[in-house]
């Protein structure tokens, strides 16, 4: 059986899973849907077109598929989607999609830290982290385990790529590559995130082989289209490699700058 507090709205069109938990004040829409043991804490807002997985957590405050802050959107059906076991945190907004892509989505794992915006047609995959007060404009893509610090604020249509770790308060206007760390002001590439990756079990070896693929794009003096020329001829063919290359091959708005560049 669901616990639904009586203080709380909850539509009688909507769908709510076994063991789930709705406390008092909290609001839930029509053609909602919300997974096994899911906790939809005091005063958050479920709207229309939510989908929300198993064993997650809406804290205080946070509003799941409000309508897109998008001028362009005409009132078409569309749906926010938060896999399973992700946490949002107070105050967080997650707007659903638009006639783009349909549907913003938050995958399994993730955490949203407090103040943070997901806007219309993201696409965030597993075990992202986003920091406090991060704000993702619309047609973002984020890929597993990449954790935005406090503050972040990406462009739009912009991509990251996994297991990446962004500096706390930078501007994000253009790609990041999988495995790297970048901050500084203009954004810039300033290493692996080595210490993301041996917690991921990645062997020296592995981590190793990813630094001279960054040394060939950022270091070696070579423009990007040189390097992705001389890592597919000099460099062993890897998993690893070939994610770097297809990323950067299939980047439309160029990939951040390396720091030795100009």
């Amino acid at each position: 059986m669901s616990n639904i507090s009586s203080l709380a709205f909850v539509h009688p069109e909507a769908i709510i899973g076994k063991d789930a938990i709705v406390e008092p004040f909290a609001y839930i829409d029509r053609n909602v849907e919300i997974g096994e043991g899911t906790v939809v804490m005091s005063n958050s807002t479920i709207l229309s077109g939510a989908r929300i997985g198993k064993n997650c957590t809406i804290f205080p405050h946070a509003t799941i598929s409000a309508i897109p802050q998008d001028l362009k959107f005409k009132g078409e059906d569309s749906m926010a989607v938060i896999g399973d076991r992700t946490s949002i945190r107070e105050c967080v907004t997650v707007n659903r999609g638009t006639a783009s892509r349909g549907s913003t989505v938050v995958g399994n794992d993730c955490l949203l830290m407090a103040y943070s915006h997901v806007a219309h047609d993201c696409v965030l995959k597993d075990f992202v982290i986003l920091g406090n007060a991060t704000q993702l404009a619309g047609e973002v893509e984020i890929d597993d385990f990449a954790i935005l610090s406090g503050g972040t604020l990406v462009h739009q249509f912009t991509r990251i790529g996994a297991h990446t770790m962004i500096q706390g308060g930078s501007k994000v206007p253009k790609d990041v590559p999988p495995y790297t760390m970048v901050g500084r002001e203009p954004l810039t590439y300033v290493g692996l995130n080595v210490v993301g990756l041996r917690r991921r079990s990645f062997s020296g070896e592995q981590i190793n082989s990813i630094q001279e693929i960054y040394r060939y794009l950022y270091q070696a003096g070579y423009n990007i289209t040189q390097a992705l020329e001389r890592i597919e001829n000099e460099l062993p063919d890897t998993p690893e490699r070939n994610h770097i290359i297809a990323f950067i091959k299939n980047s439309s708005r160029g990939v951040v700058r390396g720091n030795m560049e100009g």
